[in-house]
């Protein structure tokens, strides 16, 4: 692994005149800013279709792309809405994402776009191709994205467990999906209706950005690291198209969910509330589900972090009727089996694993065994325990230093909250007043000896409790922070050369 450095932000919290960041000019703008620094990796959560509380983690797909990161940009330069038309678009509030306002004025635009788009098929006939090649390349996991995202807009948005009984999964008898043939024009009877194809339209689009931003970001020398969740939504494609890989009952319902026992976060647990895999079933196909996962990652990011690492491992196990994460338990899962077979299908495998959490010696055993860097955050480093694993004198080489994640306070926010014991712990340990703490546990994780070092966008800022992306075990407030381009522009004046000659220094 190269000794190098990164930045983590969210495509979301790029800024822009249309009410979320997306693919289009600020992110090219931010690569670039990146590439200038000295650094060489942007880190970003997944970047699925988002559902009720707009997280990043609880998508509608483990394959699909979340459309609110098209650029608008690119549909009016096409000929595919005029640009007055994305006016409702502009007038939402730049600031913070309005996802309630966000969600009421985007669809009927794609609409717009998918209705001019197919009824002008000749005057975008090389659109058209690509849109049909993509739909051939992607037919594993489109067909069923795309359906699924149609039945929910019939049956009025809601949870597919709502849904009539025969729908609540995918009715193989009802839905016989034909494999795509690239000699077919338009042959598009695997999608249930309209609605499916304007869904497919969007993971097009989507993907066609996408990969645009990744080939320009690699010209530059940085690579993008992608963000794997160990679970899938309850309400997903996934689920419904695949009930038997799940813990599921005759109705279709959880018969136990994951979480995680009480811990750092919070005094309950969290009740993540994703259904748990039915491991006997995904080893009795190979973990053929697993490997399209994997790969499908793979071929859209440089390298990928596994989110909840441990769950590889054993995961907790949670009664679907609980109100809490409390009364759980422990079951093992089958992660030694799994990357076996990864690694003897993938020539590489550059996965860093989030090991955070309660580590048990066979966790820490799976870690070794896969050769994965483990991960290591500064803001749990200070308890005045210099036998903590997080401090810097225990950092390892093959491992990847946090200031802190996308779950943390950023780093004046966590430092303003810390009791004065352990703020006098920062202080004598960093030698430092504390008045810059942001920069403070950059520099430190930028000296450490561990291969990667990753810092959020706004300690770079030195940005306060206010600009904290998410709290865990917390429904509303989350995932809608985005910084203004002034602030980059400061940061592009004022640190640019200071942050690569500090990485330089660094061997980063």
């Amino acid at each position: 692994m190269e000794r190098s450095a990164g930045v983590i932000l969210h495509p979301s919290s790029l800024p822009n005149r249309v009410g979320i960041g997306n693919f289009g000019n600020s992110a090219y703008r931010f690569v670039d800013f990146l590439s200038n620094s000295g650094f060489k990796i942007w880190q970003m959560c997944p970047l699925g279709p988002t559902s009720y509380g707009d997280s990043p983690y609880q998508c509608f797909s483990a394959f699909a792309g979340n459309p609110y990161f098209i650029d608008w940009d690119y549909f009016v330069e096409k000929g595919l809405i005029e640009n007055d038309a994305i006016d409702p678009l502009r007038a939402l509030p730049e600031e913070r994402v309005d996802y309630g306002r966000l969600y009421q004025v985007f669809w009927p635009l794609i609409d717009r776009v998918y209705e001019r788009f197919r009824s002008k098929a000749s005057e975008f006939r090389p659109l058209h191709n690509d849109f049909e090649l993509f739909i051939g390349k992607h037919a594993e996991w489109l067909y069923d994205y795309a359906n699924f995202r149609a039945l929910k807009e019939q049956y009025n948005h809601q949870s597919r467990a709502d849904w009539p009984e025969d729908l609540s999964v995918k009715n193989k008898h009802k839905f016989k999906y034909k494999a795509f043939s690239k000699s077919q024009a338009h042959n598009f009877k695997s999608f249930i209706s309209k609605a499916s194809e304007k869904h497919a339209f969007t993971q097009f689009i989507f993907y066609k950005q996408f990969e645009a931003l990744k080939k320009y970001a690699n010209s530059k020398n940085i690579q993008l690291m992608g963000d794997l969740p160990l679970f899938v939504a309850l309400d997903s494609s996934d689920v419904w198209a695949n009930p038997e890989l799940f813990e599921l009952d005759a109705q279709a319902n959880p018969i136990n969910v994951a979480g995680v026992p009480p811990d750092y976060f919070s005094e309950d647990g969290q009740l993540w509330g994703n259904p748990l895999f039915d491991w006997k079933v995904h080893k009795k196909d190979n973990f053929k589900w697993w490997r399209r996962r994997i790969k499908h990652n793979l071929e859209q990011y440089d390298c990928l972090r596994i989110d909840h690492f441990r769950g590889f491992e054993s995961y907790w196990s949670v009664p679907a009727d609980q109100k809490n994460a409390k009364k759980g338990q422990w079951l093992k899962a089958p992660g030694e089996a799994l990357f076996k077979l990864l690694k003897s299908e993938f020539p590489s495998l550059p996965i860093i694993a989030e090991d955070l959490g309660i580590i048990t010696p066979e966790v820490t055993q799976l870690l070794k065994s896969t050769g994965f860097p483990g991960m290591s955050v500064l803001q749990f480093a200070f308890a005045d325990n210099p036998h903590n694993s997080y401090l810097p004198h225990n950092h390892q080489k093959n491992q990847v230093v946090y200031t802190g994640t996308h779950d943390n306070n950023t780093s004046i926010g966590w430092f303003n909250d810390l009791d004065a014991q352990s703020k006098s712990f920062v202080q004598r340990y960093l030698n430092i007043s504390g008045e810059f703490i942001g920069w403070d546990l950059f520099r430190t994780a930028v000296k450490s000896v561990a291969d990667i070092s990753m810092v959020p966008l706004q300690d770079l800022m030195s940005l306060d409790c206010a600009a904290r992306l998410n709290n865990p075990g917390t429904a509303e407030g989350n995932w809608n922070w985005r910084y203004q381009a002034e602030s980059l522009e400061q940061l592009e004046t004022e640190s640019q050369l200071y942050l690569k000659e500090l990485l330089s220094l660094n061997g980063r």
